[in-house]
């Protein structure tokens, strides 16, 4: 673990460990999540990583052919 230091513009840097280990690259999107009285960084992957992720789900009738009033 290494600490960082929030620049007067608000930027961190990480750290090359944390990046060698989790593969964050230049353009790579990180979602900040506040847990508990503590920030949780997250990295939010490509959309093409889920191409196929629901393949063979089925999707008929998922919406009934109606909407219902309001």
């Amino acid at each position: 673990m290494e600490a960082v230091t929030v620049s007067s513009q608000y930027q961190i840097v990480i750290p090359r460990e944390v990046r060698d280990q989790f593969g964050v690259k230049p353009g790579d999107k990180i979602l900040f999540i506040p847990y508990k009285n503590t920030l949780r960084a997250v990295i939010v992957p490509p959309i093409q990583q889920g191409r196929g992720l629901f393949k063979g789900v089925q999707t008929e009738n998922l919406r009934e052919e109606q909407d219902e009033e309001r």
